[in-house]
């Protein structure tokens, strides 16, 4: 049943696109020539301009195809979306202009083009996050539910269970568990253990099923051949959670030698010479402007803090970075003079050792300004992992699993973490978990995901202490 839904919402998804692409022309051709937002000059008639559709509509519906806009939405992420959109939309315009070049029609407006594409971005990405919040309600009312089986009980189960019993806007209904370390009847998270991994064939066979969970132990991965051909048997797709997921990243790189594929258990895209240096000029490029646009602000932090409280205005404090390098960090100094030196004792909400203006800017993040020196002088980054003093270093590389990967790449001012809270005095385990996850899905739309987030909730943070 959920794979004709899915057909039918693909066609109306393709209709849709390509009513507002042609839309899109359309509006833009008005704007040009009848808003009176631009100069009049001899053109093209409006027929003329409405022509190249026979080509835009099927080029854009091509490349929306090719960036994955048409699978299945349920477990993407709106950002995804988003960026495969401007991606489409922005190819789209190169082969456009292209073609004018090499047919040499001059007399076809370019501004028309540059606005049909910022229009077909605008109104396609609305028309997606219509949809989108359309099934996620219809999905909550029990409407358009993918019905699956999870086979196994083990860690991989639970989590899986777990994850979709938060999500239920993804619209899964579990059917059951099939486990042959359990006995019928047992439960996990409100799901029911209906019988043997032997009887698959049976449950399949007797049930509306769109989906079957693998996630088995290790231990019984001598099962898998005949699991995946019972599924295939009975046209099942079937996806698997491999018990090994917690040591792989989220997008592992997967080398080959002769046809055996290697498994990189950790995939680092900022170790691609392109990647850092591409991420390194923005650094340089992005700070240097930071600078000049807060200088007012730095200027009469710094003017504040000499008039309020004795002692220099920068605090230098050292703190460990990329490849386990110490480098020297840079702040505003928030606390009397003799209390900023403690290397080995977190700030609390109510810490006596901070200065009342001081409180104030770090409240604002406004301590945090200096570090766009930091930037500059490669120590480290706009986006990152927050650095960490040496002391705690030692102490969280014992306690808190993978806490050492962090320093792969540089420390930001501000990172994914940060953005989702994690930030002063809170999980260090959680924190460590958005870090890693950065460092593993890093890319320059991850960065600027995290600016923007970093504008609009990033500077204000009630664990700012």
């Amino acid at each position: 049943m959920i794979k004709q839904n899915q057909k039918i919402l693909n066609t109306i998804q393709v209709l849709i696109d390509a009513t507002i692409v042609s839309l899109s022309l359309i509006i833009a051709w008005y704007i040009r020539f009848n808003s009176g937002l631009f100069k009049l000059e001899g053109h093209l008639g409006f027929n003329a301009y409405l022509k190249p559709l026979f080509l835009i509509v099927p080029l854009y519906l091509i490349l929306y195809s090719y960036y994955k806009l048409y699978t299945p939405r349920r477990r993407k992420d709106i950002f995804t979306e988003v960026v495969g959109i401007i991606k489409s939309n922005i190819f789209g315009l190169i082969v456009l202009m292209t073609i004018l070049f090499i047919v040499k029609q001059i007399h076809y407006s370019r501004y028309v083009l540059l606005l049909f594409s910022i229009l077909s971005v605008l109104l396609t990405i609305s028309e997606r996050l219509v949809i989108r919040l359309v099934l996620r309600k219809y999905r909550r009312q029990g409407f358009n539910l993918k019905h699956i089986l999870v086979l196994g009980t083990g860690e991989p189960a639970v989590e899986f269970l777990r994850k979709i019993e938060t999500h239920k806007y993804l619209g899964y209904s579990v059917f059951g568990i099939l486990d042959d370390n359990k006995k019928e009847g047992y439960k996990i998270k409100g799901v029911y253990v209906k019988g043997k991994i032997n009887e698959l064939d049976k449950i399949l066979s007797e049930n509306m099923i769109d989906e079957v969970i693998i996630a088995i132990g290790l231990e019984e991965y001598h099962k898998l051949g005949y699991i995946i051909n019972e599924t295939e048997k009975n046209g099942i797709r079937t996806q698997i959670i491999p018990d090994y997921n917690k040591y792989i990243p989220a997008e592992p790189y997967i080398d080959e030698i002769d046809g055996l594929q290697l498994i990189n258990i950790r995939h680092v895209p900022l170790d691609n010479i392109l990647n850092k240096y591409i991420k390194r000029f923005i650094d340089i490029i992005l700070s240097v402007i930071c600078i000049v646009l807060f200088s007012p602000i730095m200027i009469f932090t710094a003017i504040t803090i000499k008039l309020t409280s004795p002692g220099d205005i920068i605090f230098r404090q050292i703190r460990v970075g990329l490849n386990n390098r110490e480098f020297e960090m840079y702040k505003f100094r928030s606390m009397h003079a003799k209390n900023e030196v403690a290397a080995t004792k977190w700030t609390t909400k109510d810490d006596p050792r901070k200065t009342k203006f001081g409180s104030l800017i770090r409240k604002l993040s406004v301590d945090e300004l200096p570090q766009l020196f930091n930037v500059l002088k490669g120590d480290m980054s706009l986006i990152g992992p927050r650095p960490e003093r040496p002391h705690f270093v030692e102490r969280f590389r014992e306690e808190i699993p993978k806490y050492m990967i962090k320093h792969q790449v540089r420390p930001g001012i501000t990172g994914w973490a940060q953005v989702n809270g994690w930030r002063g005095d809170t999980s260090i385990k959680k924190r460590i978990e958005c870090d890693i996850y950065y460092i593993e899905n890093w890319s320059l739309f991850f960065d600027i995901k995290i600016l923007c987030l970093t504008v609009f909730k990033g500077f204000v943070n009630k664990n700012a202490y």
